[in-house]
């Protein structure tokens, strides 16, 4: 009787132990508690109205979209310090083909993917073939992606910021792709049945104050439900979580390592040109400097989702949470009317929480605990 008793609480906290390693965990219980918190303090201000409902999604979604290919990334073992250097390159390299070389904003926007995801396959390349660690591979790509940007950017216009994309792009079919509105339709059906404020005056008088989804948080859902399943329910996301867990073991298995890796720092910059061509086509312009410290703020994305730094573990799911978190949070701060450098301070603690509670993860999974 006794040795049945005991059984059944190993079995009980065996189920609690593997609810407790779930990589959202942490990531989901920041989400409650930063809602619950700006419900509080900001629940008049207008930043749980339809308008800024959607004004800190698209916030969220640009973190979304990069820390997404970082997630895939990271689980794989790998880091890629250029991200926020790649969205500035694309960009520019979006602007100068279309405003300056007079080239379709379509053709542009695919020769901007194709350059950068060249530029991530070499970075891949050569953290396979040299052997260093792709922090100093990645971070040298970040500060040429930099310098070659600003440098390409003033030897074409003498400018920094490379406006006209958004008259060159008016009535392109991929520039509305990934600057337009979806689902107009429906939101203005929502407000003829009274549930969307509408424009009472002026050319717009009836129509609802919020068009309708940017695509820039159509593209985050897209990719993050793309990554997710590939993740979890393919061969190849096995591939991944096996290759930043044990790559030697994992060669030994027959998994091709290094053209996983490969392919992840391919889809990393895939994400960060998404970024930008969602950017530029939503302001109608470039600029040199954009995209700076993202590659940080996506890493920390990840890290709140509950991937590990070493490699082997995470989850995409996990890592949108955390570029949920940090969209409510930045708007937050300015709906409160809170000073918006605290932004950093808060980058700053849940990144140190982030790795302090994925350190105690690593640990139950080593059996260290």
């Amino acid at each position: 009787m006794t040795d049945t008793v005991q059984d059944e609480r190993v079995k009980q906290t065996s189920k609690l132990r593997d609810w407790l390693m779930r990589p959202e965990l942490g990531a989901a219980c920041g989400t409650i508690l930063v809602f619950v918190f700006f419900l509080m303090i900001a629940h008049d201000t207008g930043m749980f109205s339809p308008d800024g409902v959607r004004n800190w999604m698209v916030v969220a979604a640009q973190f979304a979209i990069i820390a997404t290919g970082a997630c895939l990334l990271m689980i794989a073992g790998e880091f890629d310090l250029s991200i926020g250097s790649m969205i500035g390159f694309s960009g520019i390299v979006i602007a100068i083909l279309s405003v300056q070389v007079g080239l379709p904003v379509w053709l542009a926007i695919i020769c901007a993917f194709v350059a950068a995801m060249g530029i991530g396959a070499f970075n891949g390349f050569l953290v396979i073939r040299t052997g260093l660690p792709s922090f100093i591979v990645t971070l040298a790509s970040l500060y040429i992606l930099r310098g070659l940007t600003i440098w390409l950017s003033i030897l074409t216009t003498n400018r920094t910021i490379i406006s006209g994309v958004g008259q060159a792009g008016e009535g392109d079919w991929l520039g509305a792709v990934f600057g337009g509105v979806a689902f107009q339709g429906l939101f203005q059906w929502f407000a003829d049945i009274g549930l969307l404020d509408v424009y009472t005056s002026g050319t717009r008088a009836g129509q609802p104050l919020v068009q309708g989804v940017p695509m820039m948080i159509v593209w985050a859902v897209a990719l993050i439900v793309f990554a997710h399943l590939l993740l979890t329910r393919t061969r190849f996301g096995n591939w991944i979580y096996a290759a930043g867990g044990n790559a030697q073991a994992a060669r030994y298995a027959g998994v091709p390592v290094n053209r996983v890796k490969i392919l992840m720092f391919m889809f990393t910059a895939f994400c960060a040109t998404v970024f930008a061509a969602a950017q530029v086509m939503e302001f109608g312009s470039a600029a040199a400097d954009r995209g700076l410290l993202k590659e940080l703020e996506a890493i920390i994305c990840v890290v709140i989702g509950g991937a590990l730094l070493t490699g082997g573990y995470g989850s995409v799911i996990g890592a949108a949470m955390g570029a949920l978190i940090f969209g409510i949070v930045q708007q937050g701060l300015y709906f409160a009317g809170a000073e918006s450098s605290l932004f950093r301070v808060f980058l700053g603690v849940i990144l140190l929480m982030g790795v302090i509670l994925n350190t105690y993860i690593r640990q139950m999974i080593t059996g260290e605990r």
